[in-house]
């Protein structure tokens, strides 16, 4: 179901949309650019490099950042500064506009408004409370206070709408920031429609994705692993040993391998890691009696008389050691051990170089990022140095296709649209429609990126359709011609100046990163 589907309805010019998409090869399947920047002027060849810097280090190209590109020494010099950058603000508090900044509260007051919000549909079933009148349109207005009765709902709404404006305007977040924070949330990837999850997700994307996204690896993993949004959402808050007594609070289930599962299989090791069912219950005993703390200030708490303190065996190491004492530790110790694999730097790097790089990256590339990963303990600021600064990185024919939220930001980044909350809802009610919803991936493997997955027929009519819809009220876009092809810029001449900025959107030129 979409949260969203109360969004403005699109009604474009259907002649002059459909007359675009055929005359550009929308429908074939292929999407083929025509050349978009080899078939164009010679002044070309240097912005499809400030293009790719913007677009892939970044949503895509605004009149600033290509100015700020173009004084750059060069745009390899840009998107390598760019690191650094981002990697500083990752380490400072996020900017979040006031009526938006309830979803990243602390996480005790986070659960306090869970309980009050029960409380207010407790009273409403006994009788003892009149029943509010149902909110089913989403708003972007949260000036007022929030209703009790609707507080989860609300806190996910703040969190969908900030990470639209700090992925689509430069001023609001680094760029870099936040394709990383982008990449780790999908990675480690928690699902906002799990009941229990909802309202902790944009404080896990801010606290763990965002302020990890530029650090060691196995330190976000840590972040992850103690977070409630992950506690809840694999089921570990409920894991504990076989035949242990619960204690007041404590809504144990017994031993549950879902995490630990998870972790081995997606965040760490992959799927052909090397470890066996076995090692995956083994795991689960290692963390036993790891699970949530509502009145804690990072919501984890380690319950001891939950813990099974008996001997483990987890892919050949036994725990608890020498280097890991029984309890918490032992558990931390593992989550290290699995972060520093060699298997986990095989799984992370070649994930990322799909996110930036292509969608099949060259071994040569792939061998480059693991040795960094292994060679620095998986510190991920100097493997995206290695990265960036890859040939394969600027080569033009590793090509990548935006995924739906890919399109969205970069279109919001176009028109400066996240500054209007009416752009906000109708892109939400777009990336639902699309098959990406925000925070909407019920599976903990997150959403491909490939174009296989994405370039589809009628994916690119609803593509065109929210462009449309969005750039109605926008004059032309004149800092995008540059970056379009021949082709595409003769065909925005033949159209009216109300149709072309939306179409320049829509246009094959812009549907590649």
């Amino acid at each position: 179901m979409n949260p969203y589907d109360t969004a403005p309805k699109v009604h474009p010019d259907r002649r002059a949309l459909l007359k675009w998409l055929v005359c550009t090869g929308g429908f074939t399947g292929t999407l083929a650019l025509p050349g978009a920047f080899a078939q164009s002027q010679a002044p070309l060849a240097s912005a499809s490099e400030v293009w790719r810097a913007t677009s892939r280090v970044g949503y895509g190209p605004t009149p600033q950042r290509v100015s700020e590109v173009q004084a750059a020494p060069s745009p390899q010099a840009w998107a390598m500064a760019q690191i650094d950058i981002a990697h500083a603000a990752s380490q400072n508090a996020p900017r979040i506009a006031p009526d938006l900044a309830g979803f990243n509260m602390s996480l005790p007051e986070l659960f306090q408004g869970v309980q009050r919000e029960r409380q207010a549909r407790a009273k409403i079933k006994a009788g003892t409370a009149p029943a509010a009148e149902a909110q089913a349109t989403p708003r972007m207005d949260f000036s007022g206070p929030v209703d009790p009765l609707y507080f989860n709902r609300t806190i996910a709404q703040q969190a969908a709408a900030w990470r639209l404006m700090a992925s689509s305007q430069p001023d609001t977040e680094n760029p870099l920031l936040a394709r990383m924070t982008e990449f780790w949330f999908n990675h480690l990837n928690v699902f906002v429609g799990k009941g229990a999850v909802r309202p902790f997700v944009g404080h896990y994307v801010v606290n763990v994705a965002r302020a990890h996204a530029l650090g060691k690896f196995e330190d976000l993993l840590l972040a992850s692993a103690r977070h409630p949004a992950m506690l809840l959402y694999l089921d570990q808050a409920r894991s504990v040993a076989e035949g242990s007594r619960a204690g007041p609070g404590d809504t144990p289930r017994g031993l549950n391998e879902n995490y630990a599962r998870e972790l081995m299989e997606l965040h760490t090791l992959g799927v052909d890691g090397g470890y066996t069912q076995n090692d995956v219950r083994e795991l689960a005993r290692v963390l036993t009696g790891w699970t949530i703390a509502p009145q804690g200030s990072n919501g984890f708490r380690f319950a001891g008389r939950l813990h099974d303190t008996g001997s483990k065996l987890v892919m050949g190491r036994r725990f608890p050691n020498a280097f890991a004492a029984p309890g918490e530790h032992e558990g931390e110790d593992a989550i290290r051990m699995l972060a520093r694999h060699p298997k986990t730097a095989q799984r992370v790097t070649l994930r990322l170089a799909q996110f930036f790089v292509a969608d099949q990256p060259s071994q040569a590339l792939l061998n480059s990022l693991h040795r960094t990963f292994l060679d620095t303990g998986g510190d991920m600021r100097q493997v995206m140095q290695t990265l960036l600064g890859s040939a394969d990185f600027w080569a033009p024919e590793n090509r990548l296709f935006k995924t739906p939220m890919d399109f969205a930001c970069s279109a919001l980044a176009a028109i400066n649209g996240a500054t209007e909350r009416r752009h906000l809802l109708l892109t939400l009610g777009f990336l639902a429609n699309a098959g990406q919803p925000m925070h909407g991936w019920q599976t903990p493997d997150g959403y491909k990126t490939d174009a296989a997955t994405w370039l589809v027929p009628e994916a690119l009519t609803r593509r065109a359709d929210y462009a449309i819809a969005l750039a109605r009220q926008t004059s032309e876009l004149d800092f995008l011609t540059p970056f379009l092809s021949s082709a595409t810029r003769q065909t925005l001449a033949q159209e009216s100046p109300g149709l072309r900025a939306g179409l320049a959107m829509a246009s094959p030129d812009f549907m590649y990163k």
